[in-house]
């Protein structure tokens, strides 16, 4: 973060000072939210959040090193006080990025894949330059600006993930580092519940070219016609990524190895070099296309852009991680989300890798498809039952609709009878699919089987 005097931090928040806060005071960073991470030069953002009050936790911030409290009541620390802590928040990202002008934001955004991509992208951004990027998908009204925040002078790519509850969100999160570079990935049915339907995605999604400036770049899915009917949303220049002929940056020549590791010939307007990705799953094909697509935009050589996607491998976990035990179980652990359309991916993933072998999965029912969600969910059964499992274990809630489309399935009522299902099946050799949203907690069913505590 770039030093900035409590003054300072006032001023652009609309705060006031408590009587215990010196104005000259410099805030260094880093900006947090969690009382334990705060340290010297720090500054502690108090949120009253479901479970707990982060005012309650302000002394023990100020105690730790920070230099003040971004609160909306009196704390027992210097603070700046506020109406609204999200909004300070946002106002001080946006200041922070305005006195950056020599950062380029590059923001990505789409149904699925939003944080592999994301990943990639950083690679390749430091290849060029100082890059900052979200830790995993802090890609909200608050991880976002307390990714922008750690940018400083030395900063020259601040590569965003940006995702979308409802229409309008990303357009205020646009507003908060304005982007010059926008990747939109696909348009699916995740969160279909919420939105409605697809078209209105789309709209949401779209936000994004829409805030680009007419030097900036659009870099959109040839392949989605949602996605490429965005072109005539924005000002930029557009620029295709995907596998029809007619994308500037496309892959050629795919084939997968039999882990599920694609490799392809990477081809671009400036030449064209072999890519194989350590990367598990044909889907993520699109994603480094993305990414490489931006890239390029950027003037990084293809080679460069092929050497850096081949050398990638996975940064946030529980997305296609796949491990192996001693034993040569195999287990594909992706459990972070679950989408129709990454559900699809992980089952076509569980085929490949396990084509000759036993397989088996456990998973949970999607969530937030409102009334799509039972047909959704059944089909979900019944493509995990049409891969030719030696067994399929149904895990929580709302798994009436996913048993109805496997009814040979086994249901479990929480993970840890989920692991010992599994665990009493299980032979040398075999592969095992954990898929689910985040909210399932199947992560903790793929550390069991991998030797972890499932309780």
């Amino acid at each position: 973060m770039i030093p900035l005097p409590l003054a300072r931090v006032a001023e652009i928040t609309s705060g006031a000072l408590n009587a215990a806060a010196d104005p000259s005071a410099v805030v260094r960073g880093p900006v947090v939210i969690d009382s334990r991470a705060a340290g010297p030069g720090s500054l502690f953002v108090a949120i009253k959040g479901e479970r707990a009050d982060g005012h309650d936790f302000a002394r023990q911030a100020h105690d730790a090193g920070a230099v003040a409290v971004l609160a909306t009541r009196p704390v027992e620390a210097p603070a700046v006080i506020v109406d609204d802590p999200l909004a300070a928040l946002a106002s001080l990202a946006t200041a922070v990025v305005a006195e950056l002008p020599a950062a380029t934001v590059v923001g990505v955004t789409g149904s699925a894949g939003k944080t592999t991509t994301k990943d990639l992208m950083a690679g390749l951004t430091a290849r060029l330059g100082p890059t900052i990027a979200p830790v995993g998908s802090f890609n909200n009204e608050i991880g976002h600006p307390l990714t922008v925040l750690k940018a400083d002078e030395a900063t020259r790519f601040l590569v965003l993930e940006l995702s979308a509850r409802n229409v309008g969100h990303i357009a205020y999160l646009a507003r908060i580092a304005p982007p010059r570079i926008g990747v939109v990935l696909n348009v699916g049915a995740a969160h279909l519940g919420v939105f409605g339907g697809k078209e209105a995605i789309a709209r949401a999604k779209g936000e994004l070219v829409e805030a680009l400036p007419a030097d900036g770049v659009a870099v959109l899915n040839a392949d989605d016609p949602l996605v490429r009917a965005m072109a005539g949303r924005t000002r930029a220049r557009v620029t295709y990524f995907g596998r029809s002929p007619e994308a500037h940056v496309r892959a050629e020549d795919e084939a997968l190895d039999a882990t599920g590791r694609a490799s392809f010939t990477l081809r671009t307007p400036s030449g064209a070099a072999p890519v194989r990705l350590r990367l598990h799953g044909a889907h993520l094909v699109s994603n480094a296309l993305a990414a490489a697509a931006a890239a390029h935009e950027l003037g990084l050589p293809v080679a460069d852009i092929a050497e850096e996607l081949s050398a990638a491998e996975p940064r946030s976990r529980w997305r296609m991680e796949v491990t192996e035990r001693p034993d040569g179980v195999t287990v594909i652990n992706d459990a972070y989300n679950a989408s129709p359309d990454s559900v699809r991916a992980a089952i076509g993933s569980l085929a490949v890798i396990g084509e000759g072998r036993r397989r088996f999965a456990v998973i949970a029912a999607m969530r937030e498809l409102g009334e799509h969600g039972p047909a959704l969910n059944e089909e979900f059964g019944r493509l995990a039952a049409d891969v030719g499992l030696e067994a399929l274990v149904v895990v929580g809630e709302d798994a009436e609709p996913v048993l109805a489309g496997a009814p040979a399935a086994i249901y479990a009522p929480d993970v840890a009878t989920a692991a010992r299902e599994l665990s009493d099946r299980l032979a040398p050799g075999d592969v095992v699919l954990v898929k689910g949203p985040r909210a399932a907690g199947l992560e903790r069913v793929a550390e069991a089987i991998l030797g972890g505590d499932a309780r």
